[in-house]
């Protein structure tokens, strides 16, 4: 159930304060006081510090994999989806840059339960691009060597943008989603549709 109110500040302020300070940098003062509560209202509506963070990391996930499923479900020609697949992660990841930084980056400092689920969503991201890329390169669409390590290329050139894109740079979120859906193409040695 999504968080309203409070919670959502709560959220929203984790977030940042991860983002700047990490996990381990941030106290529970530091939240409440972002988001105009006392220390004690955190723990109404979550039990922990790392409940927070783990509220944020499955959310960001979630989120992550329903933009890989709709894309991949927006055609039927492999090079399509991935072109799709990869713009709208990469510009999820972009306009989102200091929530994404936190969901990635962040993973060590949840529990054992919490990070298995996450990563359980990961792999999840993981098989959709495997099974787009495998049917491309049995359509001798892509001309690449090992889906896996494709795979995993693919998935750090669009997870890294939230170590580095900056709003306020010369490039938009929906322009290096652009970029980097062609970027990826020429990865698989796929043939580049034109710029629009």
């Amino acid at each position: 159930m999504p968080a309203t109110g409070t919670g959502q500040r709560l959220l929203d302020s984790a977030t940042e304060a991860f983002a700047a300070k990490g996990f381990h940098g941030t106290t529970t003062r530091d939240i409440a006081t972002a988001a105009g509560v006392t220390p004690g209202a955190v723990y109404v509506h979550h039990r922990s510090k790392e409940e927070l963070l783990y509220s944020i990391s499955r959310l960001g996930h979630e989120r992550t994999l329903e933009l890989v499923r709709s894309g991949a479900a927006s055609s039927s020609d492999p090079v399509q989806q991935i072109s799709t697949m990869v713009r709208d992660f990469v510009q999820w990841q972009a306009a989102n840059r200091t929530k994404s930084s936190v969901v990635n980056f962040e993973l060590a400092a949840l529990t054992e339960d919490h990070r298995a689920e996450v990563l359980k969503i990961r792999r999840s991201v993981d098989a959709e691009f495997r099974t787009v890329v495998d049917r491309g390169r049995q359509e001798g669409l892509f001309d690449i060597e090992d889906t896996g390590l494709a795979v995993l290329a693919l998935l750090s050139l669009c997870v890294d943008v939230a170590r580095w894109y900056r709003s306020d740079g010369r490039q938009t979120a929906a322009g290096i989603g652009e970029h980097h859906s062609r970027l990826a193409l020429r990865m698989l040695g796929a043939a580049v549709p034109a710029e629009p």
